[in-house]
């Protein structure tokens, strides 16, 4: 997530992706295991230009408070709810001074304007709120210049803390995977969580992924209200919801071992068996109809497929290669879904963070 390049001086702005669960999910949100990766297809960016006063700037479009006519603004929250950027852009800019207050970490004195675009589909499943706060979060780093005063591995709680005053539901893994860039193996287990106070985070080499695929639809459901009953099952010591998210934990383990030997027959099986269970846990009204039409389009011409994240998005892995590809494509189309190669993005992490990480 290096700085890009400047139009004034001053100005710092920084670029974070939407990431995919490749396997795991939604196991990070139970003390297991996922591995993800951040991929180029869409982006948040945020831009921080010193200013007189601390403003927050509405986007033109994400954040509208004009309107045509009062049929414009109830439809609109029909489709996209009271959302939008400047939210995430206030909170973390409050978790981001509690945290530095909390810590004794000084700041400078001086205002700035922040300001964020965003190509990342809504409610997709891939990670589109946290793209924008992850990226403001490094923006507020270095325009204090104390990046090297906070630890990488705390990032993704900052970015976790902030979405969670607001009231997104979710786990560490999306923002695990938009900090460090790549192809990352992460390990939420209890013991990790309480010694270290965050999981084990170990990046991947990105070419040990296969040609992947994302499906996705143009009006998905709302991916923030899935977890909701499962984690309630887990709290009240539900046998099977436990055993069902211990087995999906294995899921990434085992996947951690496949993509190492290349093992993409073993992958495709993993990514299978993750939906499968996913599936048995949530069941097909949590779901929504629409989701699981984008898998059973994959998996009517052979692709392995899974979600993202929780809904709006899938992942999908053709074994058999280019023409098992555009059968793929071919079944998108007529069922009325958007299908892309995915574009995997490498580490984003600056030197000075790899520095961090390697103490």
């Amino acid at each position: 997530m290096a700085a890009e390049s400047n139009a004034s001086p001053g100005c710092i702005e920084h670029r974070a992706y939407a990431r995919v669960g490749l396997l795991g999910n939604p196991s990070d949100v139970y003390f297991g295991r996922t591995i993800s990766f951040s991929i180029g297809n869409f982006s948040a960016s945020v831009r921080l230009e010193p200013s007189e006063n601390l403003v927050i700037r509405p986007h033109p479009k994400h954040d509208l408070v004009s309107f045509d006519s009062l049929r414009h603004l109830v439809s609109r929250l029909q489709n996209e709810g009271y959302y939008g950027g400047v939210r995430l852009l206030m909170a973390i800019c409050n978790v981001f001074y509690r945290y530095c207050s909390d810590k004794n970490i000084k700041l400078k004195e001086g205002n700035f304007t922040l300001s964020y675009e965003t190509n990342i589909p809504r409610q997709a499943g891939l990670s589109g709120s946290s793209a924008i706060v992850c990226a403001a979060l490094n923006c507020l780093l270095d325009f204090y210049k104390v990046r090297h005063l906070v630890r990488v591995q705390i990032r993704p709680d900052l970015i976790l803390s902030a979405e969670r005053e607001l009231g997104i539901i979710a786990g560490l893994q999306d923002r695990v995977a938009q900090v460090y860039g790549g192809l990352v193996y992460m390990d939420f287990s209890k013991e990790n969580m309480d010694k270290l106070g965050h999981g084990v985070y170990i990046p991947m080499d990105i070419k040990l992924l296969p040609p992947l695929h994302l499906i996705y639809a143009e009006n998905p459901s709302d991916s923030g209200k899935v977890h909701n009953t499962v984690r309630r099952r887990w709290l009240d010591g539900d046998k099977f919801i436990i055993s069902s998210m211990e087995k999906v934990a294995k899921i990434a383990l085992d996947g951690r071992e496949a993509l190492t030997k290349r093992n993409h027959s073993e992958l495709a099986k993993l990514m299978d068996s993750n939906f499968d269970l996913r599936r048995k846990m949530f069941g097909d009204e949590v779901l929504g109809a629409l989701n699981i039409q984008m898998i059973e389009t994959a998996r009517s011409v052979g692709a392995a497929a899974k979600f993202t994240g929780s809904g709006g998005a899938v992942v999908a892995f053709c074994p058999k290669g280019p023409e098992q590809v555009k059968l793929l494509e071919d079944a998108c189309l007529k069922a009325g879904f958007l299908v892309q190669p995915i574009l995997v993005v490498p580490s984003v992490l600056a030197d000075e963070d790899l520095a961090m990480i390697s103490c």
